[in-house]
This record gives structure tokens, sequence and C-alpha cells, in this order.
């Protein structure tokens, strides 16, 4: 259990580490809105845009949220017609890496696209969802 956690800690941070947000080569797309409740305004809100290709590896972009009045809000924009996951977590102590404690549990809320919360890391089957050309906007709960 420790070494999943310790991998999901891991991934997180080489996964916002490594992402790219230069939109500039990517082709007119629509918009994704992903809103975040959350409950502290301390720290910010890492989101990362993902395709099964890069899932959890090299995100597509990635962006961060501020905190305030309980939400944190990003836009990902020129976002192509595919499927594609988002990945986020709650940076606390702003250090753009997921915390653990001694035991190896997370010590900063995450959350996954639909939402889908289960032991070890968040499956690419789970986390999916279809882009059009339509703007999405959907809530991710931590």
């Amino acid at each position: 259990m420790k070494t999943i956690i310790a991998l999901i800690g891991l991934t997180f941070f080489t996964h916002f580490l490594n992402a790219q947000n230069d939109t500039a080569s990517v082709p007119e797309g629509t918009t994704i809105k992903v809103t975040v409740p959350v409950n502290s305004d301390e720290g910010s809100i890492l989101v990362a845009l993902d395709d099964e290709a890069h899932f959890m590896q090299k995100g597509l972009q990635s962006a961060e949220g501020i905190i305030k009045d309980g939400k944190a809000t990003v836009t990902f924009n020129n976002v192509v017609p595919g499927e594609y996951a988002i990945i986020l977590f709650h940076d606390k102590n702003s250090n753009k890496q997921m915390d653990f404690d001694m035991n190896g549990m997370p010590l900063e809320p995450y959350g996954v696209s639909n939402n889908v919360m289960s032991y070890g890391p968040p499956q690419w089957s789970d986390a999916k969802f279809e882009v059009y050309e339509q703007p999405i906007e959907m809530e991710i709960r931590m």
C-alpha cells in the first residue's frame, strides 16, 4: 500500500513538473472549465489535462488555480476533440508536489475527472471523458 501511495505522489510530482502549457502548437479547439470546491483558502490547486498516451506521465496542459471563496477554477483552451482525463491536487503548502505522511498516506487532497476515487493510482478507464466541439464545464471533488 505504501508503494502505491508513493507511486501516486511521485507521479503527481513528475506530472506537474513536466506538464506543458504551450497551447500555441495546439490546433484551435474548445475550452474545458474545471471548478474545484475547496475547504480552505491556503495554497492552490494544481490541475493537469491528459490524453491516454500521456496519462499520469506528461500532461498536455497544466494550470494552477487560485483558491477564492471556497473554490478554484481553471480553464484549458484550444482542446481538440478526443478523449481526455484531468488529475488535480490541493497544494496546501505551495511546494508544487503532493505531500505524504510517514506511512505513505497523502496529506493533500486529490481528485480526478468523473470524481472516481479508489485505492491506488487513478485508472484511465475511470477518469476519461469525451471532448467534442462544445465547451465543457465540470466540477471535480477531492
